[in-house]
């Protein structure tokens, strides 16, 4: 062989291994990685996931908890430093898809757009709902000086009332706080952002009159805290599902079928105790997940 082919060879050699990193293909040898948000219900769900999948298989399974919000989750799972967590559907078509919902539109429709989209812009797909939504709500505390039991009815005392909300609600466009304010004419005298794991006691101690709540949260329940009805329909439907990149799927041909087991285990009042179990309780958050799984038969 001669010099110059020699090198010609080793250079595409070189370029091919380079592409092959590069094309993101996935080895069934290396860890499924798996992340989540950065507050309580998204740091029990990743470890449901862990352990059910470890349970079920002998894929080795590593967790990156509490990564952040949906604008640092999707470029990670796009760029494959993380295969796998669970969104929810309304924010999966509103905050990343850029997509309005329509008036009344059903999960399933929802689902089905979410999941066309991720595939053809993301190469991620959409498994089975875990069997709860993890809906809006706008709440305020039990002596509260004023009531309001819609939306609606909040907006025409709003000029009275402090408003709170995490940081990421008041940057979401379709579905953050602009929108709301211009779809309900709000005018709240003051707003503040909150992290999302004390804004439940913020509005419990006074220091906001209302806040942005979830309606799995179980502090709503365990501190009394009154909810109002979205009366204009302005949220779409927050359906919990896992996202996963679909080279992943490829890799481990058993995942899909595994994690879609747990398709309509998680119900909302399921979800609400395992969220009071940690941020009332003090449970660490594995050992909750853990407890659901067993409470459930799944771990046998």
């Amino acid at each position: 062989m001669n010099k110059s082919k020699g090198l010609l060879l080793t250079s595409m050699s070189c370029l091919l291994i380079l592409s092959a990193c590069s094309s993101g293909e996935r080895d069934s040898s290396d860890p499924i990685v798996i992340s989540g948000k950065d507050f309580t219900e998204q740091l029990i769900l990743p470890n449901i996931l862990e352990q059910y999948i470890e349970h079920r298989s002998d894929y080795d399974v590593e967790l990156n908890e509490g990564l952040g919000e949906v604008g640092i989750l999707t470029p990670a799972l796009e760029q494959g430093e993380i295969d796998l967590y669970v969104e929810y559907t309304g924010t999966g078509l509103e905050a990343v898809l850029g997509e309005e919902a329509k008036e009344g539109e059903s999960s399933e429709s929802i689902l089905e757009r979410v999941r066309k989209g991720y595939e053809e812009k993301y190469e991620v797909t959409w498994l089975e709902p875990l069997g709860f939504a993890n809906d809006y709500t706008m709440a305020f505390a039990q002596d509260a000086d004023f009531e309001a039991t819609t939306y609606s009815e909040l907006a025409e005392i709003s000029d009275q009332l402090s408003f709170g909300a995490p940081h990421a609600f008041f940057e979401r466009k379709n579905d953050g706080y602009e929108a709301l304010v211009k779809a309900y004419d709000y005018s709240f005298a003051e707003t503040k952002s909150l992290d999302a794991n004390i804004m439940y006691q913020a509005v419990q101690d006074g220091q906001v009159d209302v806040i942005s709540a979830f309606t799995t949260d179980g502090r709503i329940e365990r501190f009394n805290l009154q909810t109002t009805e979205d009366d204009l329909g302005f949220f779409p439907k927050y359906d919990a599902a896992p996202v996963v990149r679909q080279d992943v799927l490829e890799a481990y041909p058993e995942l899909e079928g595994i994690i879609n087991e747990l398709s309509g285990k998680i119900t909302a009042e399921d979800m609400q105790k395992m969220n009071a179990a940690v941020d009332i309780d003090g449970k660490d958050h594995a050992q909750v997940a853990k407890e659901f799984l067993e409470s459930k038969g799944l771990l046998e």
